[in-house]
């Protein structure tokens, strides 16, 4: 299996066969013929690929991408791609841009690049679109063309940086309104994960920690940034908040008995040192464990 490292737009733009217009910055659309073999990408660069057929599979690490017709992927630099070419379809069709991290030195878009969560997203994440949506990530893609096409002039940067932030911030929007639509298949995702909490709480913290949402998100088969903010959108709190409220909720129960030390409840429930269990009981309730055993 061939394995290939896009550090640079240009080792990009040969891989595919496709020119270079710009060094940092490149708008590309792929609809040869083309027998591609599987292959391991090492993403050095951004990219957001639209795909417009089914022309591969994707995966990321040993997850597999929800990739279908007229879904976007996004990848971040350090980022390890497997593609696995569809045999069925002889002229794979995508749409593209990747750029180069110094695009964005010394900009604002540079400052907030983490703010976009998706390029973190990996199985069953892809982010699907309306037909209005294509046609919105289609325009400003355009307009990024169009400057690449230009000469560089003093203005040419700041365009396109900007008009790359344009296209990040809808997809933040998009991704908003998958969760939304994807309502049902949310509730699912918050009930699964509730059930398995309680279940941790009871049988796991004990000998394996503190729940974290990375835990639960792997259970979940999603990313820990998609899983918090799937939970987020259907709960309208955080998926740490709902762990903190579940593990206060066994608190209270186990002070009950009072043949449980302050220290074995602690342990129970998975807290490293009893004094941790102390403060975080107090940053909940306003008092000490102790405290509340003398009111109830």
């Amino acid at each position: 299996m061939q394995e290939v490292y896009f550090n640079t737009v240009q080792e990009f733009n040969d891989f595919y066969h496709l020119d270079t217009l710009h060094p940092l910055v490149s708008v590309v659309r792929f609809d040869k013929p083309r027998t591609l073999e599987e292959v391991t990408c090492h993403y050095g660069l951004y990219a957001l690929f639209l795909k417009e057929n089914k022309g591969c599979k994707l995966s990321y690490g040993r997850t597999k991408y929800d990739f279908d017709e007229m879904t976007v992927t996004s990848f971040a630099p350090g980022q390890v791609i497997h593609v696995e070419p569809n045999p069925d379809v002889s002229v794979p069709k995508w749409t593209a841009i990747v750029f180069h991290p110094d695009l964005l030195s010394r900009t604002s878009l540079g400052k907030r690049i983490g703010r976009y969560e998706f390029f973190d997203y990996t199985s069953n994440e892809a982010l699907h679109l309306s037909c209005g949506e294509i046609d919105i990530f289609r325009g400003v893609l355009s307009m990024i063309q169009q400057e690449l096409k230009r000469s560089i002039d003093k203005h040419s940067r700041e365009l396109i940086v900007s008009n790359s932030e344009l296209l990040l911030n809808y997809c933040l929007r998009f991704y908003d309104r998958q969760f939304i639509t994807r309502e049902e298949i949310n509730h699912s995702v918050v009930r699964k994960f509730t059930t398995l909490l309680d279940q941790y709480i009871a049988n796991q913290a004990q000998h394996e920690g503190f729940p974290s949402v990375a835990y639960f998100a792997d259970k979940c088969c999603y990313s820990p940034k998609y899983f918090g903010e799937l939970v987020k959108t259907e709960t309208g709190r955080t998926a740490k908040d709902l762990i903190n409220d579940r593990v206060l909720r066994a608190a209270l129960q186990l002070l009950n008995d009072e043949t449980l030390s302050v220290k074995m409840v602690s342990q129970q429930l998975g807290f490293e040192y009893p004094q941790h269990f102390v403060r975080f009981f107090k940053a909940k309730t306003g008092q000490t464990p102790s405290g509340y055993r003398k009111i109830v």
